[in-house]
Parts: C-alpha cells; sequence; structure tokens
C-alpha cells in the first residue's frame, strides 16, 4: 500500500490525480508500485522512509538524468524526487513497459553502451557521492584509475568487509598490494561515464526493442568496469559484447584482467549478503595479489 499521506503530497506534486497501481517486485532495497495519472499515463513509484532514502534518490535521479542527457542509450524520464510527509521519500519516473528481447536488442545495447562511455572527464570520479546498492560510494576525483579504483573503490568496501569480520589482517595487505600494482594491471584509459551496477536486473527493453538503464551507480571510470560487472552474474547475450567490441575494441587481455574490476562488486555483495562471496574474493586476491 501507498501510505495516504505520500499519494496526496504525490499528487500535489504532479498537479494531478492519482490511482495506486499494482506493486512491482524485483528491488529487496525499495518499494515499488505503479502509479496512474488521471488522463492514463503509468508512472513508476519507488518510496522508503530509512534516513538515507532521500540520498539515494536524489543521486539515482541525478544519474539517470546525466545518462537521459547523453542521448545515446534510453532512460527513465524523471517527474519527481524528494521526500514527503511521515519522512517517506520517493522518486518518480517514467514507467517503462517491457518488450521482447531479440538478437538486435543486443547489438542495439552494446554499440549503445559503447557511445556511453564516449562521454569522457579530465578526472575520474563524479560531481557527488553516491551508492551501490545501499552502501555509500565515494567519488572522489582522482588524476589517475589506479587511484581512484583503490581509495575510492576497493579500500572502503575492505575496510567495511574487515568491521564486519570478513578481513583478517592476510586479506588486507593482500588488498592492499593488489591496489599498488592497478596501474599495472589495467591500461591507460581516459575517465569515461559509466552505469556503475550493470548487472542483468538494471536494464530493460522497452516496447520499441530499445535499451533502458535503471538505478545507476554512475561515475567517471574506466569503461572496462561496466564491461565485468555484465560479466560477473550472467544475463547478457554474448551479441552485447560483441557489439560493443566492435564498435570500440578493448585493449588485448581483458578476460585475464576482468576479474581486477569485479573485485569490487563482489566485496559489495560480501560487505551486503555475506560471507558466501568472499570465496571468490579471497580466489581473486590471491591471484593478483
Amino acid at each position: 500500500m501507498i501510505p495516504a499521506s505520500l499519494l496526496q503530497h504525490l499528487e500535489s506534486v504532479l498537479q494531478t490525480a492519482l490511482a495506486a497501481g499494482p506493486e512491482i517486485r524485483g528491488g529487496d532495497i525499495h518499494t515499488a508500485r505503479m502509479l496512474q495519472t488521471a488522463d492514463g499515463r503509468r508512472l513508476f513509484l519507488k518510496f522508503n522512509r530509512s534516513p538515507q532514502a532521500p540520498a539515494m534518490f536524489r543521486t539515482e535521479a541525478q544519474g539517470l538524468a546525466l545518462l537521459g542527457a547523453s542521448r545515446v542509450i534510453g532512460a527513465p524520464h524523471i517527474h519527481a524526487y524528494g521526500e514527503g510527509p511521515d519522512n517517506w521519500a520517493y522518486l518518480v519516473l517514467d514507467f517503462i513497459a517491457p518488450g521482447p528481447r531479440s538478437r538486435l536488442f543486443w547489438q542495439k545495447f552494446g554499440e549503445a553502451l559503447a557511445n556511453l562511455h564516449g562521454n569522457t572527464s579530465e578526472k575520474f570520479g563524479f560531481a557527488h557521492d553516491n551508492f551501490i546498492g545501499s552502501l555509500p560510494q565515494s567519488n572522489r576525483r582522482h588524476d589517475t584509475w589506479a587511484d581512484f579504483y583503490a581509495a575510492e573503490r576497493l579500500l572502503p568496501q575492505a575496510r567495511l568487509a574487515r568491521d564486519g569480520g570478513y578481513f583478517d589482517p592476510g586479506l588486507t595487505r593482500q588488498l592492499e598490494k593488489l591496489c599498488s600494482r592497478l596501474d599495472r594491471l589495467c591500461p591507460l584509459e581516459t575517465p569515461s561515464l559509466v552505469h556503475g551496477d550493470l548487472w542483468s536486473g538494471n536494464f530493460l527493453c522497452n516496447t520499441d526493442g530499445e535499451p533502458v538503464l535503471i538505478d545507476p551507480a554512475a561515475a567517471f571510470a574506466h569503461r572496462e568496469t561496466d564491461l565485468a560487472m555484465a560479466r560477473l552474474f550472467g544475463g547478457f547475450d554474448e551479441a552485447f559484447f560483441t557489439a560493443y567490441d566492435q564498435y570500440w575494441p578493448l585493449e588485448p587481455g581483458f578476460d585475464e584482467r576482468v576479474e581486477v574490476y569485479q573485485l569490487y562488486y563482489l566485496l559489495v555483495h560480501l560487505n551486503l549478503f555475506g560471507e558466501s562471496y568472499l570465496g571468490r574474493v579471497r580466489d581473486i586476491l590471491k591471484r593478483f595479489a
């Protein structure tokens, strides 16, 4: 159920009567519902009253706006976000009706992601911090990928893992050693605009057969991070990777270094979901440290 006070607030913000539609399942952080406006449009509502929810929705909206502004890949239009009565934070987007994924979809998706990565910056980082899942993600700017990836990605997650009892001093030393080798493990690249959390639950196929990105953890980072995350848990057709590489070839050796980028996402999952991810983290550290 959408709280009555929040629904009334949204009607005021959006300047239309709203009818609550069905709950939309799939996320594990927020509650999501469909809304229908007085003129028949369908909207997507996420809401939560956790203390960090306002910041989560604000930074998600900022990331979606930047992805959409690239004009090379779809992202839902943002209708509203903020904090309503009774500490209910919310984000209202276009509802993206699903369509079939043809092989042409995967080709379009791979090419569109390569085009998105063509949006570059002078430094690695972002204008503001954001979130990866429910965990804060620092985006302080750095001149090099090695410095950014170590200071803003791997080391903060390692500290969380240590505090959670998953990391002992030996694993911490291994991760620090890997960080010292990043400039040799990862090829030099210009900072690219990345989705930042590109698993199979964070994209949609609309009724026109076009890819649409959702739930970004956006930053200017190494473009190989998006491809590494797409490889991590499956759900992407090989045509996606082929199309990307034909459009903008990766430097040789990606398959050998892909786990260096996947380490961050495995650490995030370790800190969010527990020790079932620790074995893969140990294996990567043993290999690269």
